[in-house]
Protein backbone atom coordinates (compact mmCIF):
# COMPACT_ATOMS: atom_id res chain seq x y z
CA UNK A 1 0.00 0.00 0.00
CA UNK A 2 1.39 3.40 -0.98
CA UNK A 3 0.82 5.89 1.82
CA UNK A 4 0.15 9.59 1.37
CA UNK A 5 0.22 12.62 3.64
CA UNK A 6 -3.60 12.68 3.59
CA UNK A 7 -3.67 9.05 4.71
CA UNK A 8 -1.39 9.75 7.69
CA UNK A 9 -3.18 12.99 8.62
CA UNK A 10 -6.54 11.17 8.74
CA UNK A 11 -5.36 7.86 10.23
CA UNK A 12 -3.29 9.47 13.00
CA UNK A 13 -5.83 12.28 13.59
CA UNK A 14 -3.25 15.04 13.18
CA UNK A 15 -4.03 18.72 13.64
CA UNK A 16 -2.27 21.90 12.50
CA UNK A 17 0.87 22.87 14.44
CA UNK A 18 1.68 26.50 15.24
CA UNK A 19 5.15 26.20 13.62
CA UNK A 20 3.77 24.55 10.44
CA UNK A 21 2.90 20.97 9.57
CA UNK A 22 0.52 18.69 11.45
CA UNK A 23 0.97 16.81 14.72
CA UNK A 24 -0.56 14.83 17.55
CA UNK A 25 0.89 14.19 20.96
CA UNK A 26 1.15 10.45 21.61
CA UNK A 27 2.91 10.29 24.97
CA UNK A 28 3.38 12.42 28.07
CA UNK A 29 5.31 10.70 30.86
CA UNK A 30 3.41 10.62 34.14
CA UNK A 31 6.65 11.27 36.02
CA UNK A 32 7.21 14.97 36.73
CA UNK A 33 10.71 16.30 37.34
CA UNK A 34 12.14 19.71 38.21
CA UNK A 35 15.01 20.27 35.77
CA UNK A 36 17.61 22.85 36.69
CA UNK A 37 16.96 26.17 34.97
CA UNK A 38 13.28 25.48 34.21
CA UNK A 39 10.61 27.67 35.85
CA UNK A 40 8.57 24.72 37.06
CA UNK A 41 8.18 20.96 36.89
CA UNK A 42 8.12 19.19 33.52
CA UNK A 43 7.03 15.74 32.47
CA UNK A 44 10.10 13.54 32.11
CA UNK A 45 9.42 13.03 28.38
CA UNK A 46 6.86 13.68 25.64
CA UNK A 47 6.40 12.37 22.09
CA UNK A 48 4.49 13.45 19.00
CA UNK A 49 3.82 12.41 15.44
CA UNK A 50 4.81 15.21 13.05
CA UNK A 51 3.86 15.43 9.37
CA UNK A 52 5.32 17.93 6.95
CA UNK A 53 4.56 18.24 3.24
CA UNK A 54 6.26 19.90 0.30
CA UNK A 55 4.99 23.48 0.09
CA UNK A 56 4.92 23.94 3.87
CA UNK A 57 7.71 24.28 6.42
CA UNK A 58 8.28 24.09 10.13
CA UNK A 59 9.39 27.63 11.02
CA UNK A 60 12.52 28.38 13.01
CA UNK A 61 11.90 27.90 16.70
CA UNK A 62 13.72 26.68 19.76
CA UNK A 63 12.83 24.81 22.91
CA UNK A 64 14.53 24.39 26.27
CA UNK A 65 14.94 20.59 25.94
CA UNK A 66 16.70 18.16 23.64
CA UNK A 67 14.49 16.91 20.79
CA UNK A 68 15.11 13.57 19.11
CA UNK A 69 13.55 13.16 15.64
CA UNK A 70 12.65 9.71 14.25
CA UNK A 71 11.91 8.95 10.57
CA UNK A 72 8.76 6.90 9.89
CA UNK A 73 7.60 7.34 6.28
CA UNK A 74 7.82 9.45 3.15
CA UNK A 75 10.70 11.43 1.70
CA UNK A 76 13.71 12.95 3.45
CA UNK A 77 13.23 15.90 5.75
CA UNK A 78 15.82 18.67 5.83
CA UNK A 79 16.27 19.90 9.40
CA UNK A 80 18.20 23.17 9.63
CA UNK A 81 19.84 23.71 13.02
CA UNK A 82 21.52 26.96 14.03
CA UNK A 83 23.47 26.31 17.20
CA UNK A 84 23.95 29.04 19.82
CA UNK A 85 27.47 29.75 18.47
CA UNK A 86 25.97 30.45 15.01
CA UNK A 87 27.11 27.30 13.23
CA UNK A 88 24.59 25.86 10.78
CA UNK A 89 24.06 22.11 10.56
CA UNK A 90 21.78 20.63 7.91
CA UNK A 91 20.49 17.21 8.90
CA UNK A 92 18.75 14.80 6.53
CA UNK A 93 16.13 12.70 8.29
CA UNK A 94 15.33 9.68 6.15
CA UNK A 95 15.99 6.02 5.53
CA UNK A 96 18.72 6.11 2.87
CA UNK A 97 21.72 5.83 5.17
CA UNK A 98 24.11 5.46 2.18
CA UNK A 99 22.93 8.87 0.94
CA UNK A 100 23.77 10.61 4.22
CA UNK A 101 20.28 10.37 5.68
CA UNK A 102 19.75 9.47 9.33
CA UNK A 103 16.90 7.54 10.93
CA UNK A 104 17.26 9.70 14.04
CA UNK A 105 18.46 13.28 14.46
CA UNK A 106 19.12 15.04 17.76
CA UNK A 107 18.54 18.78 18.07
CA UNK A 108 20.16 20.07 21.26
CA UNK A 109 18.27 22.26 23.69
CA UNK A 110 18.61 25.95 22.83
CA UNK A 111 19.37 25.49 19.12
CA UNK A 112 17.16 27.26 16.60
CA UNK A 113 15.74 24.80 14.08
CA UNK A 114 13.37 24.60 11.14
CA UNK A 115 12.53 21.89 8.63
CA UNK A 116 11.22 21.37 5.13
CA UNK A 117 10.51 18.63 2.62
CA UNK A 118 12.40 19.56 -0.51
CA UNK A 119 11.19 16.82 -2.86
CA UNK A 120 8.36 18.05 -5.09
CA UNK A 121 5.12 16.44 -3.95
CA UNK A 122 6.86 14.72 -1.03
CA UNK A 123 5.98 14.42 2.62
CA UNK A 124 7.70 13.23 5.77
CA UNK A 125 6.08 11.51 8.71
CA UNK A 126 8.37 11.76 11.71
CA UNK A 127 8.24 11.36 15.44
CA UNK A 128 9.71 13.79 17.95
CA UNK A 129 10.66 12.83 21.49
CA UNK A 130 11.47 15.64 23.92
CA UNK A 131 13.19 15.27 27.29
CA UNK A 132 12.50 16.92 29.67
CA UNK A 133 9.03 16.92 28.20
CA UNK A 134 7.71 19.61 25.89
CA UNK A 135 5.85 22.53 27.41
CA UNK A 136 4.68 25.54 25.38
CA UNK A 137 6.21 27.75 28.11
CA UNK A 138 9.61 26.56 26.78
CA UNK A 139 8.76 27.20 23.08
CA UNK A 140 9.96 30.29 21.21
CA UNK A 141 8.96 30.95 17.59
CA UNK A 142 11.60 33.05 15.83
CA UNK A 143 10.91 36.48 14.43
CA UNK A 144 12.50 36.95 11.01
CA UNK A 145 14.14 40.31 11.77
CA UNK A 146 15.44 39.34 15.22
CA UNK A 147 16.89 35.97 14.20
CA UNK A 148 18.30 37.40 10.96
CA UNK A 149 20.06 40.19 12.90
CA UNK A 150 21.45 37.67 15.38
CA UNK A 151 22.77 35.37 12.64
CA UNK A 152 23.28 37.56 9.53
CA UNK A 153 25.35 34.83 7.87
CA UNK A 154 22.13 32.77 7.67
CA UNK A 155 19.71 35.63 6.86
CA UNK A 156 18.61 34.16 3.51
CA UNK A 157 17.72 30.78 5.06
CA UNK A 158 16.03 32.49 8.02
CA UNK A 159 13.93 34.61 5.62
CA UNK A 160 12.78 31.42 3.84
CA UNK A 161 11.90 29.53 7.03
CA UNK A 162 10.18 32.13 9.24
CA UNK A 163 6.65 33.46 9.07
CA UNK A 164 7.16 37.02 10.27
Amino acid sequence: MKTTAAYWRETLQLTQHIEGGSFRETYRAPLAIQPEGFPGPRNASTAIYFLLEDGDFSAFHRIASDELWHFYDGTPLHIYEIRPDGTLHVHLLGRNIHNGEQLQVLIAAGSWFASSVEETGGFCLAGCTVAPGFDFADFELAGRADLGARFPQHAQLIALLTRS
